[in-house]
């Protein structure tokens, strides 16, 4: 029979969040490892005659960005179109929904594109991350590789993190794109501006500043999916359940942790 714990409650309490403390630690310790390793792969690996694959980036690119597209589009065009009504609707209180252009193009860049594109990575990519690594792992794939002297981290991580890196700021700056022509396309309809109008004030509105503090989360937000995926796949245990439970626990971490980052990000830097 297993031993009874006869310890307060308080103390049971706090044993429980302390060891979910720790954990919570070694993982983020993990992840600041991976980061560092797919670098040191990425520099120094042709010296030591183990580079990156580019065949394996490419595959991870087509995975995380052009399979994508679609999915982005729609979300992105819903986003900008949902975004243009209810600024007109706001605005129309004080008299001055021609201004709604300015509400639609900030909002856009600076928040809902790269936000939107995150989540949508995170759900697609992220997840499947994490269950090829848990996988692996359980099949001692992982293992075999070690034996075969090939480095796991430049063969599994490196490729998907590199990948990660280009593909979310490229899907970011095309969900801008689509986001603020339906948007566009809207105000058209409901004010009657002409598009060549409507482009002319998002130019006047927008600047490189703008874009780039939604580039640049966007840019965070890819090393949180790639990261927090592999570290939750390697650490699956019991077989398939457990893949499926890293898998709904990657996903989970990496839309809060996006969520998380996008506020302090933002915060940070309109100080």
């Amino acid at each position: 029979m297993p031993a009874v714990d006869r310890r307060p409650p308080f103390h049971r309490f706090a044993d429980k969040v302390g060891r979910a403390t720790i954990a919570g630690i070694e993982e983020v310790g993990s992840g600041g490892v991976l980061v560092t390793q797919s670098l040191f792969w990425l520099l120094f690996g042709p010296q030591r005659r183990q580079p990156v694959r580019m065949a394996a980036v490419f595959v991870q690119m087509m995975e995380i960005g052009i399979y994508a597209i679609p999915i982005i589009g729609v979300l992105a065009a819903t986003i900008g179109v949902m975004l243009a009504i209810q600024g007109i609707h706001a605005l129309k209180i004080f008299g001055a929904e021609s201004q709604v252009v300015f509400g639609i193009a900030l909002s856009i860049t600076r928040e809902f594109a790269p936000l939107i594109t995150g989540i949508l990575v995170a759900g697609r990519s992220g997840s499947a991350l994490a269950a090829r690594i848990g996988t692996m792992k359980i099949n001692q794939e992982i293992d075999a590789l070690s034996v075969m002297g090939i480095e796991p981290v430049r063969y599994l991580v490196a490729p998907a993190l590199f990948a990660a890196l280009v593909m979310v700021p490229t899907l970011t700056v095309f969900s801008d794109l689509v986001a603020l022509y339906a948007a566009g396309l809207y105000v058209g309809f409901d004010l009657g501006l002409s598009m060549a109008a409507y482009v002319d004030q998002v130019i006047d509105v927008l600047s490189v500043d703008d874009v780039m503090h939604g580039l640049g989360k966007s840019a965070i937000f890819a090393v949180l999916i790639a990261i927090i995926g592999v570290v939750n796949g390697a650490s699956v245990t019991g077989g398939a359940e457990g893949v499926g439970k890293v898998t709904t626990r990657a996903v989970v971490q990496s839309i809060a942790a996006i969520v998380v980052t996008d506020m302090v990000f933002a915060f940070v830097v309109t100080r």
